[in-house]
């Protein structure tokens, strides 16, 4: 008999223990998910409640933080002005910063990916995990309740009847089977609710440190866009016809049904691709090669008008021009019956196009299905087309380097499906970005050319 009241005894203060560990449990829980703040007054009745002082207060701080912008970006204009005045007309200047502040862009939108790319499975599993407690909260709550009744009856005598002692016996039997089925249920509670938290505090700084890279981006694309604008001015004024030249590169544009027969109009017709082309073709000889590799310290002169290295020279150094994930290969099926003549790269809407290799520029505009079209000839009878972008900044004629920036991804596709193609891994709505190049007029392979690791990119 004192064994038995012992045990019962002790059944019992485990029983009183865990109405206390399940209602600290479920009041954890109850704060962290959304599903559980019913007697939380609605956002309408918390502001119709809050005090006209709040409401004061809160706009003047909204006040004063726009102000805080306004003078950040005032005092980031300023700066800009200083720096495009200091460099003046040295166009050598002005490119390796057009270079420097194009790597940076790229450089915070790939961590931007990054951080999407981590937040992506910490926000699943937010959600699996409340789900579960949701599906949970009936029964947690009976479960609770009807451990807080048994806790608050006190053991019966057992000395008192034979009654008595079976009630007792039959009470230690019930919770006996019960409390380690309560005790399993309640620690995984707590552990999902602990790692619910967690988890929180994981995406609520991955957040953070996303939010400090997009000022950044935003910091460093006015910046871009200063620079480049300054580029396109300095142009402009050397090269006084350069509107009517687009003017006429569009008009060319429309008596052709081909990429190859648009090169070769342009090529021909066109006043300023002409001398690009001209131009490339004097300088389309091999660089100087020391032991049979290019002279990669020519890069360093960011003011050269020709090719630091022969495009047929750069396999294995060349930069991708936009971040992305590749959907389509070079030979790959096209999905019409034929095979791809280039490669497709899903991109960032408004995602920082660079150019990956120095040429001139021989076309720069709308073309048929390929959207807003670049084509560049590299020299040596190369050219890169790059296809897909919302807007360009260069223009024909003008000579870019390796890493310039070129242009700028929109919102959502711009090509034709059958060169973005819908694919498993890509939104249908996402911009694609087409690159393609060709060795005397037909296209080849880009793989080769593109570099295996950042250290390997040609930039200047």
């Amino acid at each position: 008999m004192l064994s038995l009241r012992l045990s019962h005894r002790d059944i019992g203060q485990r029983v009183a223990s865990f109405p206390v560990m399940l209602l600290s449990a479920g009041l954890a829980g109850s704060s962290v998910e959304s599903a559980g703040a019913q007697t939380a007054p609605a956002p309408q009745q918390q502001e119709a409640a809050a005090p006209a002082t709040d409401l004061i207060r809160q706009r003047e701080q909204e006040l004063e933080a726009a102000r805080e912008q306004q003078k950040k970006a005032a005092e980031l204009q300023a700066k800009l002005k200083a720096d495009i005045a200091a460099i003046g007309q040295d166009r050598g200047k002005l490119n390796q910063q057009l270079i420097d502040i194009a790597a940076r862009v790229r450089g915070v939108e790939a961590k931007i990916e990054d951080a999407e790319a981590r937040l992506r499975p910490l926000d699943s599993r937010e959600r699996e995990i409340r789900t579960s407690l949701d599906s949970r909260r009936g029964e947690i709550a009976e479960v609770l309740a009807a451990l807080q009744r048994a806790g608050r009856r006190a053991p019966p005598a057992l000395l008192v009847r034979p009654e008595d002692a079976l009630q007792s016996l039959r009470t230690a039997m019930l919770l006996g089977s019960v409390v380690p089925d309560m005790r399993a249920r309640a620690e995984k509670l707590v552990a999902d609710l602990g790692e619910l938290v967690n988890l929180r505090k994981a995406i609520s700084s991955e957040r953070d440190q996303l939010a400090v890279d997009r000022d950044k981006l935003k910091e460093e694309q006015t910046r871009l866009g200063s620079f480049t604008s300054e580029r396109q001015r300095q142009l402009a004024a050397v090269e006084k016809d350069m509107d009517a030249e687009n003017a006429r590169a569009v008009t060319l544009a429309r008596q052709v049904d081909s990429l190859q027969g648009l090169v070769a109009k342009m090529e021909q017709e066109s006043k300023a691709a002409a001398k690009a082309a001209q131009t490339a073709s004097l300088q389309g000889a091999p660089a100087d090669l020391a032991n049979g590799k290019p002279n990669v310290d020519a890069l360093k002169n960011s003011g050269r008008m020709a090719p630091a290295i022969a495009f047929a020279s750069a396999k294995g150094m060349l930069a991708m021009p936009v971040n992305g994930i590749r959907l389509r290969n070079y030979g790959a099926a096209d999905g019409v019956g034929g095979a791809e003549k280039g490669i497709s790269v899903a991109a960032r809407a408004g995602a920082q196009v660079t150019t990956p290799c120095d040429g001139w520029v021989v076309y720069s505009g709308p073309f048929r299905s390929y959207g807003q079209l670049l084509i560049l000839n590299a020299g040596g009878g190369y050219h890169v087309l790059i296809a897909g972008m919302e807007r360009i900044s260069v223009n024909i004629g003008q000579f870019v380097l390796a890493g310039e920036p070129i242009a700028v991804m929109g919102s959502t596709s711009r090509i034709a499906s059958v060169l973005a193609g819908p694919v498993p891994t890509a939104n249908a709505s996402q911009p694609v970005l087409y690159i393609e190049f060709r060795k005397d007029g037909t296209p080849i392979d880009p793989g080769p050319w593109w570099a295996a690791n950042e250290g390997e990119k040609v930039r200047g």
